[in-house]
């Protein structure tokens, strides 16, 4: 591979860290697996629905962008960005100094049916009077940032997670 990491890009709930770990796993025993929700947790010392509880959506990105210079640096990862971490160019750029970027799409029937098995109340960005509603408002707003960041994408609607990582597996040694 040209680039050292892959990250995965993509709207809640279309597979990001489930495939990313497997993928992790296909990729051998030198490849880690990091979430950027993860590390933005560990900065802030609280979980991301308390960062928007308490610090508010603002502070949140503001920890996001530090969580992708980390990340930029990394050797040999498979990394699952936060929902909205294309919002910003800054995040954009610094995936791609060292990152294949794939996106991973799911219909917005399938990635509601989804979040309500996750639980609504773990998704700050949707936890909303009319959770499915706002959930496609915000979707459909994010499309074109996701598309423009993406090196490739991959439909998960309908498909195993094993298939899904091979897909990327395969891309990726397309593309080098």
């Amino acid at each position: 591979m040209e680039k050292d990491c892959i990250a995965l890009i993509g709207f809640m709930c279309t597979g990001k860290t489930t495939v990313g770990k497997l993928l992790k796993d296909y990729l051998g025993s030198s490849y880690k697996f990091i979430e950027t929700d993860q590390i933005i947790s560990e900065m802030a010392g609280k979980s991301i629905s308390r960062i928007f509880l308490e610090d508010g959506e603002q502070r949140f990105r503001e920890h996001e962008i530090e969580a992708c210079k980390y990340v930029s640096k990394l050797k040999r990862t498979v990394i699952s960005c936060g929902g909205g971490i294309v919002l910003n160019h800054i995040n954009i750029k610094n995936l791609k100094k060292n990152c294949y970027i794939i996106l991973l799409n799911a219909t917005s029937d399938e990635i509601y049916k989804r979040a309500l098995k996750d639980g609504i109340e773990n998704r700050p960005v949707i936890n909303k009077e009319d959770p499915k509603q706002e959930m496609e408002k915000i979707l459909e707003f994010r499309k074109p940032y996701y598309e423009l960041a993406a090196d490739d994408f991959i439909e998960t609607t309908g498909k195993k997670i094993e298939d899904i990582a091979k897909e990327i597996i395969l891309k990726i040694h397309l593309k080098t």
